[in-house]
Formats: C-alpha cells, sequence, structure tokens
C-alpha cells in the first residue's frame, strides 16, 4: 500500500511554503519605509524593519531549498538540470540590465549632445586614469575568476581542503575590489548628478559594484557551506551557480573597463 504513494518520477513537487508570501510583505514594508525616509516622514524607521525582515526570508528560505537538496534528497539529477536552466536565464536577464546602462552610456557618448559642447567627455570633466586604479581592480577580478575556478576543479576531484583556500582567495579579491571601487568614488572628481557623463558613469559602474558585492557574498555562504562539507563531488549546485555569477561579473567588467574607462576616458 505504501508503494502505491511511492513518487514515480525526477521531479521535486514543493511543499507549500510562506516564504513567497512572508517576502512580498517584507518587500511592501522595505518600499514604504524607503518612501518615508526620502521624504522624512516620521516612520522612516519601516525602512530598517522592511531590510530585517527581507534578510530573514532570504535567510530562512534558501535555508529549506539547501535541507531540500542535501538532508532530503529532492534535487534528483534532473531538478539540478532545471536549476541550471534558470540560472542561465537569470544571468540572461541581468545581461539585458547592463545593456540598457550600456545603451545610455553610448547613446549619450557617440551622440553627444549641444547642451554639453558637443564632445565626450563633456567640457570641464576630469575623468579617471584607466591605467591607474580601474586597471589594478581588473587584474583583481580576473585573478578572482582563476581563483574560483581552481576551487571548482579542485571540489570535483574531492579535494575539499583546496577548494576552501581557492575559495577564501577568491572572497578576499571580491572584498579587495569592492574597497577600491569605494576609494575610486570617493576621488571621484565629478559627481553623479547634474551632468550626464556622471549619471552613466556611476549608473553603469555602481550596478556592476553592486552584483561584485552580492557575488561576494553569494561565494562567502559557498565557502561557509564547502568548509562544512556540504558539497560533493556531483552534487554541488549552489557553488556552481555562485561561479557561474561571479564569471559573468568578469566579464561585465572587462566590457566596461574598454568602455567607460579607456574608450571613452
Amino acid at each position: 500500500m505504501a508503494d502505491s504513494h511511492a513518487k514515480a518520477h525526477d521531479y521535486h513537487l514543493v511543499d507549500p511554503s510562506p516564504w513567497p508570501l512572508l517576502g512580498s510583505v517584507a518587500a511592501f514594508v522595505l518600499a514604504i519605509g524607503a518612501i518615508a525616509n526620502f521624504r522624512d516622514w516620521s516612520f522612516s524607521w519601516l525602512m530598517y524593519v522592511g531590510f530585517a525582515m527581507v534578510f530573514y526570508v532570504m535567510f530562512a528560505w534558501w535555508r529549506d531549498v539547501i535541507r531540500e537538496a542535501k538532508d532530503e534528497g529532492f534535487h534528483t539529477p534532473v531538478v539540478q538540470l532545471h536549476h541550471r536552466y534558470g540560472m542561465i536565464l537569470f544571468i540572461a536577464s541581468e545581461v539585458m540590465f547592463f545593456v540598457a546602462w550600456f545603451w545610455a552610456f553610448f547613446d549619450a557618448s557617440l551622440f553627444p549632445k549641444e547642451q554639453i559642447g558637443g564632445v565626450w567627455p563633456p567640457v570641464g570633466i576630469e575623468t579617471f586614469d584607466p591605467w591607474h586604479l580601474p586597471l589594478i581592480n581588473t587584474m583583481i577580478l580576473l585573478l578572482s575568476g582563476t581563483t574560483v575556478t581552481a576551487a571548482h576543479h579542485y571540489l570535483i576531484e574531492g579535494k575539499n581542503d583546496l577548494t576552501v583556500k581557492w575559495l577564501i582567495a577568491t572572497v578576499l579579491l571580491g572584498a579587495l575590489f569592492t574597497c577600491f571601487q569605494v576609494y575610486e568614488y570617493g576621488h571621484a572628481a565629478f559627481s553623479f548628478s547634474g551632468h550626464i557623463y556622471g549619471a552613466t558613469f556611476f549608473m553603469a559602474t555602481g550596478f556592476h559594484g553592486f552584483h561584485v558585492l552580492v557575488g561576494t557574498i553569494f561565494l562567502f555562504v559557498n565557502l561557509v557551506r564547502a568548509a562544512r562539507g556540504s558539497f560533493t563531488a556531483d552534487h554541488h549546485f549552489g557553488f556552481e551557480a555562485a561561479a557561474w555569477y561571479w564569471h559573468f561579473v568578469d566579464v561585465v567588467w572587462l566590457f566596461l573597463f574598454a568602455a567607460v574607462y579607456i574608450w571613452a576616458g
């Protein structure tokens, strides 16, 4: 009788979960709190409550997904394949997100308007030297791409101690990139507002910097899981997704470095 209720397929039919609903509520609270903070209303504290709610939902939801994969065995090869499809589509959507910023940048730079003197960069804008800090950050990101690949290689070989070491190097390089970018922003000779150059520069590089920060956190979580022995050679999609995301961040930076820093500098 029990066999008649056994699962006869490789798919994971997810149990009802409270996290989508709670996540929506948390996002709504965060949005209202952010609006209140921008307008200096008395309940701007709601924004911080919203942040706390969003982070809790993220932690709890991903904890359940990890438990389904590692402890309950629901992530069969078919489910893992579909996760890979989903990650590919997510990265494709991120590509289009950055296409919008590149589009705005090239529209302003290839066809400079009379309001900015008909030249690019606009008159009076002192750009960054691409062969100084931007080049150093480029080398840092390229090096981090090799270290995360090495970590993946050793994970497949079953050498978890080396995986952890190379992941530590990757996380440190990601954090170093962020520190250098913050330093660079602090020494910019132009601001975000008031002209198109600053707006397009900070939107493109700033959103990339945010992605580096998210990717570093992503890799740090995988570092903790690797140190706890949560991954195996044939069951480590969480790490693989983080590595794909990190390589995407690397490639986007190469385009930013070539276009925003070198070509338009």
